[in-house]
Order: structure tokens, then sequence, then C-alpha cells
């Protein structure tokens, strides 16, 4: 078998996704955990984990990986509240979280940190996010919304931040960031034409993390904390 070895868990639309676009990347799939895996099966020995299965069962996922050694970039959403516990069942491999693994997703979450700043001095600007996601997606506000939300206020921005979120149709995502006065408006959009923008993301991170020990996000991967 050629190339780094990669495990799916999940596989769905994200998963097979993943799966066409893993050469590219320099992986070769060494085996697929979903649903319909048995639970008492053996794991295929990977060198990296790539997680978009649901939320409810990441903790296990990671903490079955953790046993094994094996690394794991987390695209998955809405498991959030059980962060705490998902970290520390990941004590001694490398983990990538993020709500969203496009590349220009966490350019923008740079320069929403960079806004938060700036108009922390601007009183008459209110501030809103607005989300757009296809109508199968079950978490709203999305993660990125919140992420962008949670970049403001990294900034310093302590004012009122309101999300609205829609759901219709086979959107892949859209997010714009909003400051409104009363004569002018700032807005910052970013639209994914499609998935591969996540799945090209998550396959760089998957490359990035092997090696490494600790929770890491995009922004440690693209190198924007620097």
């Amino acid at each position: 078998m050629n190339g780094t070895r990669l495990l799916l868990v999940g596989h769905g639309r994200m998963g097979k996704l993943v799966a066409s676009l893993a050469p590219e990347f320099g992986f070769t799939v060494a085996g697929v955990i979903d649903e319909h895996t048995d639970p008492g099966a053996e794991w295929p020995a990977a060198d990296v984990a790539i997680d978009f299965s649901v939320a409810d069962a990441v903790p296990a996922t990671v903490a079955g990986l953790a046993r094994r050694g094996t690394p794991v970039v987390i695209g998955t959403t809405g498991w959030q509240a059980k962060e705490a516990q998902v970290r520390e069942s990941a004590t001694g491999i490398g983990v990538v979280a993020a709500p969203n693994f496009a590349v220009g997703v966490n350019v923008f979450l740079a320069v929403a940190e960079r806004l938060g700043r700036l108009m922390s001095a601007q009183p008459s600007f209110g501030a809103w996010i607005h989300e757009l996601h296809h109508a199968a997606k079950t978490d709203a506000p999305s993660g990125t919304a919140l992420a962008m939300a949670r970049s403001l206020r990294d900034g310093g921005y302590t004012a009122a931040v309101s999300i609205a979120s829609t759901r219709a149709g086979a959107i892949p995502g859209t997010h714009t960031l909003g400051f409104d006065a009363a004569s002018e408006t700032i807005t910052l959009t970013h639209q994914a034409r499609d998935r591969g923008a996540f799945a090209r993301g998550s396959l760089m991170a998957a490359g990035w993390i092997i090696g490494k020990k600790g929770w890491y996000t995009m922004a440690d991967v693209l190198g924007l904390e620097q």
C-alpha cells in the first residue's frame, strides 16, 4: 500500500468526498468506520484519521483513536458541549479541531478578530452575523458563526452581536459579518461554492498533524497565530 494511511470516520457526503480527494494529498484510505461497522471489529491501522461522522460519536471515536495512538482531524460539528471530555481522552495524540476547515474561512476568522479590535472603538455601529446552510444541517447557529462571534470577542469587541441562521435547499455554506450605522454598512462574506473546500482543508490538516501531540486548530495549521 502506497501513501500515508488515512482512516475515515464517517462515510456520508463529506467522508466520500475526502476519500475521493485523498490521493491528491498523498493519502491512501486504509479503512472506513461508520454506523455499519461491527462494534467489536478491529479498526484498520492508520497514520491519521479524519472524522466527519456525527456529534454524539465524537467522544468515543477520539478515545478509541487515542488508545491506538492515532492522531485525528475532527471535522464533525455540534459536539463542543463535550469538548472537555474529548480533550481529556485525547491525551497523548495530536488533534486538529475546527468548526470549519476551509482555508478562506479561517483567514476570514483572523480578519474578524482584527475587525473586532477596530470596531470596539466605534459604538455607533451594530454588529451582526448571518449564516446560511443546507436544509439538512441540524445545528444552528453554525459552528463557524459562533467562531466568528468568538473572534470578535477575542479582538476586544464587547457590544451585542446578533446572529441569524437560514436553512434551505442545498446551500454549502455562506457566512456574512456586518457592521451597520446610521448612514453606512460594512459587510464581509465568505461563500462556499461546494464542500471541496472543507474536504481539502481537512486533508491539509491531516498531513500537518502527523508526528505532533496536543490540541490544535486550523489557525495553527495555516500559521495564522504567528
